[in-house]
C-alpha cells in the first residue's frame, strides 16, 4: 500500500501496527469493502473529516479503528480518514479474500517510517 491522504491523522504507533500486525477478513465484508478484524488504529487527530472523494483500494478507518479496503462497489465519497491505498496490482487478491483470511498491509512508496 501507499500512504493515504490522511495518514497523518494516525499515531506513529497506529502506522507501525498497520504494517506489522496481521488482520483477519471479517464476515461483514462485501463488494463495497473488505472489512478487517484486528488491532484498532488510534487516531492522532480527533476531529471530524468532511466527505471527500474515494478511490478503489482506499483504506478507510472508521471510529472503531478497523481498516476497511474499498473494493469494486465502493462509494464515491467517504467521511473517515484514509490511512493508505492498496496498490492496483494487489486489489484482485484483496477482492477474493474470504472471511477468516489473514491479511497484512505492507507499506511502500514513501510509507511513513520506512527507509529507502
Amino acid at each position: 500500500m501507499t500512504p493515504g491522504p490522511r495518514a497523518d491523522w494516525f499515531t506513529a504507533t497506529a502506522l507501525r501496527t498497520l504494517t506489522t500486525r496481521a488482520y483477519r477478513v471479517s464476515s461483514a465484508s462485501n463488494r463495497i469493502g473488505l472489512r478487517t478484524e484486528g488491532p484498532p488504529l488510534e487516531r492522532a487527530v480527533r476531529g471530524e473529516l468532511p466527505s471527500e472523494g474515494m478511490v478503489l483500494g482506499a483504506i478507510q478507518v472508521p471510529p472503531d479503528g478497523s481498516p476497511v479496503v474499498f473494493l469494486a462497489d465502493h462509494p464515491t465519497t467517504g467521511g473517515y480518514p484514509v490511512v493508505g491505498v492498496v496498490r492496483e496490482r494487489d486489489l484482485a487478491a484483496a477482492a477474493q479474500a474470504v472471511p477468516g483470511t489473514v491479511v497484512r498491509f505492507v507499506g511502500a512508496g514513501g510509507w511513513p517510517g520506512l527507509r529507502g
